[in-house]
């Protein structure tokens, strides 16, 4: 790639049409190290950091007299979700930061100053302006994320406030402020990025049921492939394409018996036109309706955009390919289409304002919640990168970072002996975090474009796009793009709007936010 780079670079642009300016553009994005010896080098200390990561496990669990020892996935992830012990939750956390951060601290280390080499020797001030130019096509990209944060914060803010009270409540008598940040282990999650297996106690109005089929779904005897031809019925509904042969054949739905493999979700191109995959190891709930569907929306741009050159295959940005899926998961996921496949009944007007806030706190606890930690990581990375964040004050900036945007703070003492963010996959594996910041905001853009043309009327919340094949052609124009365009103009076919838009996700929530701002109104807004 390096070789096809320079030769990118040599080219005199003005000579050719605006199509192949724009290939030889993005054929010349992007840093690769000169020394073959320093791209071995650069190759062994990711793959080792992975090996860390992937092997970590954290034994001595508390009230256990036997030793044995815990993996993240699914068993640590599986405490943190369910455990209400918070000296348990505490065991997990702080293990799994001891297993991994500390032995990846000093390659990671070694690591940045090669990417930072890289980006030099190809004209970059550093790592982070490369990963804003290749993505976003905007070395200052950092400004715009910044001002959608800003816009973002007073929801995220009330949602604090609230989750906080209920967990002063939950856990009595371990010096939870109620004014100020909150422990970081007890949110549900091993990195405080999703609060949704908070619901149980945080829930509006636990009287009505919560919108959540999984057991539905098992009484009525789904598998993962019944799940995915669910998925499938949706989108050539609005007139996208069916899953291909190769498709089916070739994808790992389910996890295979006597081997161990990786079950993270993912969906793959193979680019001849026909082979599009997605593995996943399938469990029968509604949490894998949803990242089923996720999954297909990244196949779904695939096809669409296989007709294309093949520098044109990706997202307009990165987070446009998060976005796809998860805009068609929030007409999925509404009670209206739930009922539509028959795993839900709808309940009588009376109840179903209360279903609806029920349901918006579900949301929020997964979307709202995530949108700090969704900035901070990359914000974090790109100051590494420039040098405002050193080895000598990795942890401390982290922890900076975390209580500035997420209003958090870890439950032990923390030093520089530690490396939390190694604790995060994306860190070791070098992955770009703020297309997911990204996704969640433009998502909700996608969805009420797409609900307008699909005529509907009413709560943008409650919005089924389902068999709607104005919203389907409006999403084909914008997906067959690929990145053949700008994203702006790739925006702009699908929403009108050149710009990401914070007023789509605000509308979306504004009933949720308006009872959220009545509970708290004896409430500490923050935690500064």
């Amino acid at each position: 790639m390096l070789q096809k780079r320079q030769e990118a670079r040599k080219f005199k642009r003005n000579l050719f049409s605006k199509d192949i300016k724009r290939q030889l553009m993005l054929i010349s994005l992007g840093a690769d190290l000169k020394s073959a010896t320093k791209v071995h080098r650069m190759a062994e200390l990711e793959s080792t950091m992975l090996a860390i990561y992937d092997k970590g496990k954290v034994c001595n669990k508390p009230s256990e007299t036997s030793k044995k020892c815990y993996p993240l996935e699914p068993d640590l992830e599986g405490i943190m979700a369910k455990s209400r012990d918070y000296d348990t939750l505490e065991w997990a956390w702080k293990g799994w930061r001891d297993e991994t951060g500390p032995k990846i601290r000093p390659l990671y280390t070694e690591f940045v100053k090669l990417q930072n080499e890289a980006a030099r020797e190809n004209d970059y001030r550093d790592m982070g302006e490369v990963w804003r130019e290749s993505n976003f096509e905007d070395k200052n990209f950092n400004q715009v994320v910044d001002g959608l944060y800003k816009a973002l914060k007073p929801m995220y803010q009330q949602l604090h406030a609230y989750v906080r009270r209920k967990l002063v409540e939950k856990y009595p008598g371990h010096g939870i402020s109620k004014t100020g940040s909150i422990p970081a282990h007890l949110l549900g999650n091993m990195w405080a990025q999703g609060w949704d297996n908070l619901l149980e106690f945080v829930t509006p109005y636990p009287d009505v049921p919560v919108v959540d089929v999984s057991e539905e779904m098992q009484r009525q005897e789904y598998t993962a492939t019944r799940m995915f031809k669910t998925a499938e019925e949706f989108f050539t509904s609005i007139g996208l394409e069916p899953m291909t042969e190769d498709f089916w054949k070739k994808s790992m739905l389910t996890k295979p018996s006597g081997r161990a493999v990786q079950c993270h979700g993912s969906a793959e191109e193979f680019h001849n036109g026909k082979d599009f995959r997605i593995k996943m190891c399938t469990n029968v709930n509604m949490d894998y309706l949803y990242t089923i569907h996720h999954e297909m929306g990244h196949i779904e741009y695939f096809m669409e955009y296989s007709p294309q050159p093949d520098i044109y295959h990706e997202g307009a940005n990165s987070g446009f390919h998060e976005a796809v899926g998860d805009t068609i998961a929030l007409s999925v996921l509404t009670p209206n289409h739930l009922h539509k496949l028959k795993l839900l009944e709808i309940p009588d007007k009376a109840l179903a304002e209360k279903q609806d806030l029920n349901f918006l706190m579900k949301q929020a606890l997964a979307k709202i919640a995530f949108l700090p930690f969704g900035l901070l990581i990359d914000k974090w990375r790109w100051d590494v990168f420039n040098g405002d964040i050193t080895e000598e004050n990795y942890n401390a900036k982290w922890w900076e970072l975390r209580l500035k945007y997420q209003g958090i703070h870890p439950p032990v003492p923390r030093s520089e002996r530690d490396f939390d963010p190694g604790a995060k996959f994306h860190v070791p594996a070098n992955v770009p975090y703020i297309r997911y910041f990204v996704s969640f905001i433009i998502q909700f853009q996608f969805h009420s474009a797409l609900c307008e043309a699909a005529g509907h009327t009413g709560p943008i919340h409650r919005c089924d796009i389902y068999e709607s094949l104005a919203a389907g052609d409006k999403l084909k124009k914008m997906l067959r793009l690929g990145k053949s365009r700008p994203w702006p103009d790739a925006m702009e076919v699908l929403t009108g709007q050149r710009n990401m838009d914070v007023s789509a996700i605000q509308q979306y929530f504004k009933p949720l936010m308006d009872w959220l701002k009545e509970q708290n109104k004896k409430e500490n807004i923050g935690w500064e």
